[in-house]
C-alpha cells in the first residue's frame, strides 16, 4: 500500500436518525460498520424534526441524553447536536454541508443508513448534492440487498455510477462512492420499544441499561396510545 494511503485520516461515519429511544440496533449497526470500514468515529445526530417521519414521542433534549448515556462508555462514538439546535427540518444534506466546512475538503465523510432508508432517497431533499458531501454506505439485510436495477430511474443511474465493492475506496477519496455492506440482522424497532413501554411490558436487554433507568426515571413514553 502507498505510503500516503497509510497516513491518510480514517473516515468519519455519519448516522442520523430520531433516536426515539435509542437502542442495541442503532449501537450494534454502528459498531459493525465502524469495524467493517475503519472509522475514526461514528457521530449519532439526533433530528430535532425529521423530514420523512412522524414527530418524536419525546423532546430534542431527553433523546440527546439518552444518547449521551448510550455512547459514552465507547470512545469511537460521538454525539453531534447541530441538528437539535438548528431550526426547521433536519435536512442530512444541510448537516453534511456545515459538517463538510468544518472537517475540510480532504476529510472522508461516510454517511451510513439502512438499505429501506437508501431505497426512499429521492424522495430526501437536494438528495444528489448528498453524493458531492459525502460517502454513502448501505447497511444491507438478508432478503434486502442493493440493486440498482430496482430503484427509481434517477436514484438507480447514480448509484449504478457510484457503485463501488472496495472499502479502501472510501479512503482514497472523500465523497462520492456508493458501498452496500451486509450486516447481521438486529431485530430491534423503536417502535416496538415504544409500544412495549406504553404497555408496561419489560424492554430490558433491548436498549442500554443507563437509558432505561432515564426512561424510567422521567416517565418516557408512559403515557403513549399502546397498539
Amino acid at each position: 500500500m502507498p505510503r500516503a494511503s497509510r497516513l491518510a485520516p480514517r473516515p468519519i461515519g455519519i448516522l442520523g436518525g430520531t433516536f426515539d429511544p435509542i437502542h442495541y440496533g442503532h449501537l450494534r449497526l454502528a459498531e459493525e460498520l465502524s469495524e467493517r470500514l475503519e472509522l475514526g468515529q461514528v457521530r449519532f445526530i439526533p433530528a430535532r424534526v425529521p423530514p420523512h417521519r412522524a414527530a418524536p414521542s419525546v423532546t430534542a433534549e431527553h433523546r440527546l441524553e439518552m444518547v449521551r448515556l448510550a455512547l459514552a462508555s465507547n470512545p469511537r462514538f460521538v454525539l453531534d447536536d447541530r441538528e437539535c439546535r438548528r431550526e426547521g427540518p433536519s435536512y442530512s444534506v444541510d448537516t453534511l454541508r456545515a459538517l463538510r466546512a468544518e472537517v475540510g475538503t480532504a476529510q472522508s465523510i461516510c454517511l451510513l443508513m439502512g438499505v429501506d432508508a437508501y431505497l426512499g432517497l429521492a424522495s430526501w431533499s437536494r438528495w444528489q448534492q448528498l453524493y458531492t458531501l459525502a460517502h454513502l454506505v448501505v447497511a444491507q439485510r438478508p432478503g434486502f440487498a442493493l440493486d440498482p436495477d430496482a430503484l427509481p430511474d434517477a436514484l438507480g443511474r447514480e448509484t449504478t455510477s457510484r457503485l463501488c465493492h472496495d472499502v479502501g475506496a472510501l479512503r482514497g477519496r472523500a465523497v462520492g462512492c456508493v458501498l452496500a455492506v451486509d450486516i447481521p440482522p438486529l431485530a430491534i424497532s423503536a417502535t416496538a420499544i415504544r409500544g412495549a413501554l406504553a404497555s408496561g411490558r419489560s424492554v430490558r436487554y433491548l436498549l442500554p441499561e443507563e437509558v432505561l433507568d432515564y426512561i424510567d426515571r422521567h416517565r418516557l413514553y408512559k403515557d403513549l396510545d399502546a397498539d
